[in-house]
């Protein structure tokens, strides 16, 4: 390959908060200035997006404060240059003046190098054309394409003469979804609904043929479906005990035995089994909490209700937590509610060896602080960030934009949205300096803030364009390794 690989690649993940030395991520393509109104929700976005918004003055933020973070070289006493540059050129894989970072890395560039090879490109894209009902025509057509824009058509199904030749892929932005490292190994995930079909197929392709990942193979774990699923009617496949569906957002290596796992909108009860099943039986983790919540859009995946900031610190949203079983208490129609309504909500921890005997943990709070204390050893006090400051109604107006939502780039120091004010008091309360994308990268320029010395931190993305996608930094984010 032409592109220079790391020579001794390390993937490992032991916690949510410890310095983040390399992730993944995919910039907004293409392919998501093409979703229509009457296809949104069913390419799983809840609105259209302007693109240029979105990549120019939103996600490019993003990737220079990973650049400053993970990766300085590439970005210092170069921003004047990179932003007069019309063509955006600096983010994009393939192209002359590509950042071209081995510690923050597009899917796209990783996808575009394997295509180089002969024997790849001619796998993926029978696979793809099969998957998306093409003409064997167009799959010869597709062969002929340069490897790196084959990579941007796969990736947006669209050609670079704005032709559409299947569906975009508006969800890759998400990175998180796509696997999860659960200390030396890979947890590929499987995405509960059909548009994302594509995307774990690429991610499989990836994560197998790459040479960064070479040495790890025998480390990548595929969870299996059910066995008898193809015997099974249409309306039983669906059951929650009966689909093997799970993605990135519902799982959180918390410490280094210990494992999160959501039953949500999108990861099933079957497929939690499944993955606790292969991770208990290969000694990888000793400890699962499955945490069942409701199965609604505006949750969606576990980390849109609570995300972890700091050793002792979570932000989460209240009206899940102890705080809203205490306002249900106060209400006479909680203790005459159906016995399964108290039950949409549940925690269960299950241990290696006992698995038969899960023990039952009755809040987040009580989870998470147990975590902090038990886990990873802080000695100061737990604390908790509520979203919208925990005031009616802007727990749920801010969670809704991922005001639960963060990407810890070291312990204490996190992104997030720039538009959640009530829940930006919130961290002001607790000692956070509230800091823009922009203010913190010109400090950076100038020398007047470090990242190695930045503390409590708060850092804002600007979010009118982001936040329509309904994910935040922690969903835009695959960390491989974190110190």
């Amino acid at each position: 390959m032409k592109a220079t690989m790391v020579e001794s690649p390390v993937i490992k993940v032991s916690s949510e908060t410890a310095t983040l030395k390399r992730l993944l991520i995919h910039s907004p393509d293409r392919g998501l200035g093409k979703v229509v109104p009457s296809k949104a929700q069913d390419w799983l976005f809840e609105d259209i997006v302007h693109l240029d918004t979105m990549r120019r003055y939103e996600y490019d933020y993003y990737v220079k404060l990973l650049l400053y973070f993970l990766d300085p070289d590439k970005i210092k006493g170069k921003l004047e240059e990179i932003d007069n540059d019309p063509s955006r050129s600096f983010y994009i894989p393939g192209s002359k003046n590509y950042f071209d970072s081995d510690k923050v890395i597009d899917i796209q560039k990783l996808l575009g190098e394997i295509l180089e090879l002969e024997t790849v490109r001619v796998k993926l894209t029978a696979a793809i054309c099969g998957i998306e009902k093409c003409s064997f025509q167009t799959q010869q057509e597709l062969n002929t394409y340069d490897p790196h824009e084959l990579a941007k058509i796969f990736i947006s199904g669209s050609y670079s003469d704005k032709r559409m030749l299947f569906a975009p892929l508006p969800n890759l932005i998400f990175m998180r979804d796509i696997g999860i490292v659960i200390n030396e190994y890979i947890l590929l995930n499987k995405p509960a609904k059909t548009a994302r079909t594509r995307e774990s197929i690429l991610a499989q392709f990836v994560f197998f043929y790459h040479p960064m990942f070479a040495d790890i193979k025998d480390n990548i774990i595929e969870i299996p479906d059910n066995e008898r699923h193809f015997l099974l009617p249409d309306d039983e496949k669906a059951s929650d005990f009966n689909r093997c569906t799970l993605e990135g957002g519902d799982v959180m290596m918390v410490s280094a035995k210990h494992l999160l796992i959501g039953c949500s909108e999108r990861t099933s009860i079957y497929a939690a089994q499944q993955a606790m099943k292969v991770l208990f039986e290969r000694d990888i983790i000793n400890t699962i909490t499955i945490i069942k919540i409701p199965k609604k859009r505006d949750y969606m995946h576990i980390d849109t209700i609570f995300t972890q900031v700091k050793t002792n610190i979570w932000v989460l949203l209240g009206s899940l937590a102890r705080t809203g079983d205490e306002a249900k208490k106060k209400d006479v129609l909680h203790f005459f509610a159906p016995k399964e309504v108290n039950h949409e909500f549940r925690i269960l921890q299950f241990k290696k060896g006992q698995e038969d005997k899960p023990r039952e943990i009755e809040n987040l709070e009580d989870l998470l602080s147990d975590i902090s204390i038990n886990e990873l050893g802080s000695t100061e006090k737990v604390r908790f960030i509520y979203s919208g400051n925990n005031e009616f109604p802007y727990g749920e107006r801010e969670q809704w934009t991922d005001s639960c939502n963060l990407l810890a780039v070291k312990d204490g120091v996190v992104i997030g949205y720039d538009r959640n004010d009530k829940t930006l008091d919130a961290f002001r309360n607790e000692g956070f300096r509230i800091i823009s994308a922009k203010d913190l990268i010109d400090k950076f320029e100038q020398n007047e803030l470090l990242p190695d010395t930045l503390t409590n931190t708060f850092i804002t993305l600007p979010s009118a364009e982001l936040s329509r996608a309904r994910g935040g930094s922690h969903c835009m984010s695959m960390p491989i390794l974190r110190e």
